[in-house]
């Protein structure tokens, strides 16, 4: 079924006004993420909209665990605040900013969101123009949609593991192909939404899934050469430095350069919980 399906599904759920993009300084001023992800794909999707000017407020949970470095490396551009929605007064704070918010992206497993009233078709009556982007592992339809996965399960059950592995066993990909690339793909299906909900209103779907972007790569081809990656040369012309939250920080900037509306990160990345749960004034999402 999985294979049947586009690598971004951006599908309409719901009536909603038209919402222009109105002409600004960056390409998605103005525009309010909720970013309810944790661990690579659906923290990265939300740190893109973020180069390109979005106000992303990343809500965590005070009781899940995290990976300091995953936090620090997709924190880039956002502000950070804790909820807890096993609080009947915290989860209302919630539903208040999705209120106020043009995208919510989530990536916990199916249906545990909806479960607590924020499942896709809540906020479309919640907040009509909303766009829920969603991110999982092994796609949103068929007998594996509810199951629970990461990285290097995609890379296991689409066979990119064995074809990495060559003759021998099973082998990862030295990266995290799948975890980055669809945050990415989530990006540009939010993107899309954005600019058929400024054409013909409505509020919008955004699906993607580590599976489907693993199954993409492969589409590609697969004429591997281990032996000609020598190194990674010299990566200083990729690299930035800001004092952050967590102390001064050398990272890579935005991979993607544009001419007129430079993609940057207009706050450093900051630890979780270390804000409120409140919408930045207009004045401040425009900066």
């Amino acid at each position: 079924m999985l294979a049947t399906k586009p690598v971004v599904e951006v599908v309409r759920i719901g009536d909603g006004p038209v919402v222009p993009l109105d002409a600004a300084e960056r390409p998605l001023s103005n525009v309010r993420v909720l970013d309810l992800t944790r661990v690579l794909a659906g923290p990265t999707c939300a740190r893109t909209l973020a180069e390109h000017g979005a106000d992303v407020l990343h809500i965590a949970s005070p009781n899940l665990p995290t990976i300091p470095n995953f936090e620090m490396d997709t924190g880039h551009g956002k502000r950070q605040a804790y909820l807890d929605l096993n609080d009947p007064a915290q989860a209302e704070t919630l539903r208040e900013l999705v209120r106020g918010a043009d995208v919510f992206s989530q990536g916990f497993q199916h249906r545990s969101l909806e479960r607590r009233g924020f499942g896709v078709q809540q906020l479309a009556e919640l907040r009509p123009g909303i766009i829920y982007v969603s991110e999982n592992a092994f796609g949103h339809e068929g007998p594996w949609a509810e199951r629970p996965g990461w990285e290097q399960l995609a890379q296991s059950t689409t066979g990119v593991a064995v074809r990495q592995g060559g003759t021998s066993r099973p082998v990862l990909a030295p990266a995290a192909m799948n975890d980055y690339t669809t945050g990415y793909f989530a990006a540009l299906g939010t993107m899309v939404a954005l600019r058929r909900r400024a054409t013909e209103g409505g509020s919008w779907s955004v699906r993607v899934s580590l599976s489907q972007t693993s199954m993409w790569y492969y589409r590609l081809g697969t004429d591997l050469a281990p032996e000609a990656a020598t190194g990674l040369g010299d990566v200083t012309p990729f690299l930035e430095s800001h004092d952050t939250g967590y102390g001064f920080m050398t990272h890579l900037r935005p991979p993607l350069q544009m001419h007129e509306t430079k993609p940057y990160w207009a706050l450093p990345t900051a630890p979780l919980g270390s804000g409120e749960p409140v919408w930045a004034q207009p004045e401040l999402a425009r900066a």
